[in-house]
């Protein structure tokens, strides 16, 4: 049998180190965005006990099956079950998995633990990539200090003095995947606060019958939180072009993660993207984004594309706990009268406006252009997004909203 043959057929001891290796590989799938709830975690763990859980070539297709509920997942999940279960290709993915043996697989566990715990305490977001792990039987600390503390400087450099292809398409990759991270966030904090203190008999007994009378599921009574969403308009004018290329594909990352969402191009003209950027392939998404958008890179109406807004789109998209935000340098060709009468009236029917202004990261930056300066009282959050750190910095606030 060949050597590219042989993974595929690799046998599994079944026992505690295989659980507690599958454990950690449903950590690692949930760390990159995956959504796997209880149920299908307790189905995986009933997998690795049976006939198919002992050999590679029945668990892949049967944890893939049970793991993947978009496209995006699909694409990610042999990388990451090949550096997992087989440590193959770790130089692509990170491997959370230690030897066959029960001690280096609890060892390993506890260290993902730690680290997960490590990065809920912290008050902003990681947007590093994990850093890049040895290949077996190497030793390599000071590459993977390298890997990591580039990561780190890249999160810190303005995206407009990023010049080197590669790392602008990391720079894409980061900012996309910023976003999956931000909103599995959310919806955990969401779900912590939307327990009361009161347990809800009623439903809670309602939900046991399809657990066979078990109330495995506790319903606790509380306001029902509407769930946050996100409206962005991206100015598309000549003066972003150093930032549209990073803030479409975190806007791509929106639309992929948040349920409810939609998305805006201003530039000459207000034009509603969501239906290209809900495309899971950012390629084919920027493909219909660049057919769909005409006229990008010239100048930019503001006033005019938030007239547009209130009157054709504001009621179907905006709801009681819609946050408005507004990526643009704020240079506009139009009245500056305009634009502070058309967020007044923007302000009235949505909960909050975040004006991101990737200036602010400039040294000597004040909001002086007479649109930018009309459009400030009316606005919640005026922030830096001249990076990938002040992008993550949203998070926090999104939280409150």
């Amino acid at each position: 049998m060949s050597q590219t043959a042989a993974p595929q057929t690799a046998a599994f001891e079944p026992g505690p180190a295989l659980r507690l290796t599958l454990a950690a590989f449903v950590a690692l799938l949930r760390d990159k965005g995956f959504r796997i709830g209880p149920s299908e975690a307790a189905d995986a763990g009933r997998l690795v006990t049976g006939a198919a859980g002992q050999r590679a070539a029945t668990l892949r297709p049967a944890l893939k099956a049970l793991f993947c509920g978009r496209r995006s997942d699909w694409l990610a999940f042999d990388a990451l079950f090949d550096a997992h279960f087989l440590r193959k290709g770790m130089k692509k993915a990170v491997t959370l998995a230690g030897s066959a043996g029960e001690s280096g697989g609890a060892r390993t566990l506890k260290q993902m633990q730690d680290d997960q715990a490590a990065r809920r305490s912290s008050p902003a977001l990681d947007v590093s990539r994990e850093a890049e792990a040895p290949e077996a039987g190497e030793e390599d600390p000071a590459g993977t200090r390298e890997g990591a503390s580039r990561a780190e400087n890249l999160a810190e450099t303005d995206f407009r003095k990023i010049r080197d292809p590669e790392l602008e398409a990391e720079a894409h990759r980061l900012a996309e995947r910023l976003a999956l991270v931000m909103r599995r966030r959310l919806t955990r904090r969401d779900r912590i606060r939307s327990q009361g203190p009161r347990l809800d008999l009623r439903r809670t007994l309602r939900k046991s019958v399809a657990r066979g009378g078990l109330p495995l599921d506790l319903v606790r009574k509380g306001p029902k939180l509407r769930q946050l969403r996100l409206v962005v308009l991206l100015d598309a004018s000549g003066s972003m072009n150093n930032y549209t290329g990073v803030f479409v594909r975190f806007v791509h990352g929106l639309l992929d993660a948040f349920r409810q969402a939609d998305a805006f191009l201003v530039h000459t003209r207000l034009v509603h993207v969501s239906s290209a950027l809900k495309e899971r392939d950012a390629a084919r998404a920027l493909d219909r984004l660049g057919l769909m958008a005409q006229g990008v890179g010239g100048g930019t109406r503001i006033g005019a594309a938030l007239a547009d807004f209130n009157r054709w789109h504001a009621a179907r998209v905006l709801t009681s706990r819609s946050c408005v935000i507004i990526l643009s340098d704020g240079y506009d060709t139009g009245p500056a009268e305009e634009i502070g009468a058309e967020m007044a009236r923007l302000a009235r029917r949505c909960r909050r406006i975040v004006w991101l202004n990737p200036l602010i990261g400039s040294d000597g930056y004040a909001p002086v252009a007479a649109g930018m300066a009309a459009a400030l009282p009316h606005v919640d959050l005026f922030a830096p997004a001249h990076n990938l750190k002040s992008l993550a910095a949203l998070e926090p606030y999104l939280a409150k909203v």
